[in-house]
């Protein structure tokens, strides 16, 4: 009997380690918006995706000054979004709150301060979100359980006590990443390319973000997507009703 011996030079294998290399990378690029279930709970990155419509989301611990520009905005184009407010916002600049309530806008809560929210304990977690959504409710006389995370930070904890507490932890499908300041063009191109059924855009009231908003509305709403409230993305996710 003869043993075939099969010896692979050097080169070789420096060769066999790039191509690993490049597969992991193009994997890893399939996942970028991977749902990982936690403990048979998740975060929700996007609504139904049979159904052609989205949900713009603004993230406000800062950006005051901006606020009324984009409320303005969404009132020209007849687009109800989704703002999730830290508490400690919401003490300084409560007329805004109102104002964004009155505009018919849904509050959802950001946790009471810009925390991270893996390093609170549960005691600190349920004071993080509990304190804020008193203060909302006190405030507008409304509760919401739609949490959006500072920083887009969870981890299986996060998402359980949230689930605990009754809230839904949410994310996004489309990052503007408008807080690095990148120009209105390339904040709609990124919106753009990442425009789905069912899907969350990450926005922040940053002053391109503003310039950005009326394109962006438009080519969305060209494209045949309704933009609704998160909280009406949900629910057609869930088979409820919207009432409309």
């Amino acid at each position: 009997m003869r043993v075939h011996v099969i010896q692979l030079k050097k080169s070789y294998y420096w060769t066999f380690a790039a191509l690993v290399m490049v597969g992991l990378f193009w994997f890893t690029g399939i996942l970028e918006y991977a749902e990982i279930p936690v403990s048979g709970l998740a975060p929700y990155y996007h609504g139904d995706q049979n159904v052609p419509q989205m949900s713009l989301t603004i993230n406000v611990d800062w950006g005051e000054e901006q606020i009324p520009s984009m409320l303005d905005i969404l009132q020209q184009k007849n687009v109800k979004a989704t703002f999730f407010v830290t508490g400690q916002w919401v003490n300084k600049f409560p007329d805004l709150v109102k104002q964004i309530d009155q505009a018919g806008h849904e509050i959802g809560n950001h946790g009471y301060s810009h925390a991270h929210p893996n390093q609170l304990t549960r005691e600190e977690f349920t004071q993080h979100l509990k304190k804020n959504e008193e203060i909302i409710y006190q405030l507008i006389g409304k509760r919401n359980t739609l949490y959006a995370p500072p920083y887009g930070e969870y981890n299986k904890n996060v998402v359980q006590m949230a689930d605990q507490l009754g809230y839904k932890v949410i994310m996004w499908s489309a990052d503007t990443i408008d807080w690095q300041d990148p120009s209105p063009q390339l904040i709609n191109q990124r919106v753009m390319r990442k425009a789905s059924n069912g899907g969350i855009v990450l926005m922040h009231p940053k002053p391109q973000t503003v310039e950005a908003l009326p394109g962006m509305i438009d080519q969305l709403h060209a494209k045949g997507y309704r933009l609704v409230t998160v909280s009406e993305l949900l629910s057609m996710k869930s088979g409820e009703s919207d009432g409309t």
